[in-house]
């Protein structure tokens, strides 16, 4: 099998083990490869935006969406979003319903946003997007699916964390990645990555040879509810791609960190594992805290208990984005 030829130089190094599985990287970038250049899926009569990344994990998808679709709305446009459900057990395509659905039967994800939106869970993608077509969406919002041929996209943006970056630049399983760099950005209307300013020049020093199209910046600022943190003996738990960036918004807001509990993404709060938070936090004379997102996991006997954190993404400028929206008609 031909090497793939890197057109920059990875600002990290991979090591032995990347090195190793590198062959196997290469076959799935083919697969991802062969499967996006079908190019062939269906098209829709709105605009489809699609909000991917070409990251395996979390990158801010979820909040883009949610700032986007505000945006769209106050324009006095119908916004829809269609999700995959990751982890739901429903096939779709089906509309979410805050009061009767759980994350359990849609996902975490999808129920966070249908508090915004109207949302639509599919497991195909072609499917989710006739049923948000007649419901009469002047525009869909495809949280992922950036890889996914079976729609084609108006417009698609690329979101990546400023801190994490683009890893080793190998794919998976020798890297992060579900297909290289520079073909996924090839791809790509615009590149958003996420992070605080000092995380936003080092990635830009970085990667910024391996990105021909146009860049935006913006960061997750802690929504203003009029709680005082300051002082708060807390312990903060988060089921999400990157649980450290919750656990330094949480210190930013003055809170007095006693323990932080990295849980793997979407995972399930079971009462056990609320339980024994609890006793911890009791322990330590502690509030349990958690993000939005985890919140729509917490069984119903401790969504009393713990308080949330929200964050919302704030851009620098909006304006390339504007641009973009005009382009396809939404301007």
């Amino acid at each position: 099998m031909k090497t793939p030829r890197f057109w920059f130089t990875p600002p990290q190094r991979p090591d032995w083990r990347a090195r190793v599985l590198a062959p196997l990287g290469w076959i799935y970038a083919a697969g991802t490869a062969r499967r996006v250049a079908l190019n062939n899926g269906y098209r829709a009569r709105v605009p489809v935006i699609c909000i991917g990344n070409i990251n395996a994990g979390g990158t801010g998808k979820t909040p883009t969406t949610i700032a986007l679709a505000q945006r769209l709305l106050a324009r006095g446009l119908d916004v829809q979003v269609v999700s995959r459900g990751h982890k739901g057990t429903v096939e779709g395509p089906v509309r979410v319903e805050e009061r009767t659905h759980s994350a359990v039967d849609v996902g975490d994800e999808p129920l966070l946003m249908a508090a915004f939106t109207t949302v639509w869970v599919a497991r195909d993608r072609a499917a989710g997007v006739k049923a948000a077509e007649t419901a009469g969406a002047d525009v869909i919002l495809m949280d992922d699916g950036f890889q996914n041929p079976t729609v084609q996209k108006a417009l698609s943006i690329v979101v990546v964390d400023a801190v994490k970056g683009f890893g080793n630049a190998r794919c998976i399983p020798a890297g992060p990645l579900r297909e290289p760099v520079r073909a996924g950005l090839r791809r790509a209307d615009l590149l958003l990555s996420i992070g605080p300013d000092g995380a936003q020049k080092r990635f830009l020093q970085e990667w910024n040879e391996a990105i021909p199209c146009p860049h935006v910046t913006g960061q997750l600022v802690p929504l203003q509810t009029g709680m005082d943190w300051t002082g708060m003996k807390v312990l903060a738990f988060a089921g999400i791609g990157l649980p450290e960036k919750f656990f330094a918004t949480v210190k930013s807001l003055g809170a007095d960190l006693l323990r932080a509990e990295a849980l793997a993404d979407h995972q399930p709060l079971t009462d056990a594992l609320m339980k024994r938070l609890q006793i911890e936090a009791t322990a330590l004379g502690a509030q349990l805290v958690t993000t939005e997102k985890d919140a729509v996991r917490l069984p119903d006997t401790f969504k009393r208990q713990v308080l949330t954190v929200p964050v919302r993404l704030e851009l620098s400028d909006w304006s390339l984005i504007d641009e973009e929206l005009q382009r396809v008609g939404l301007g």
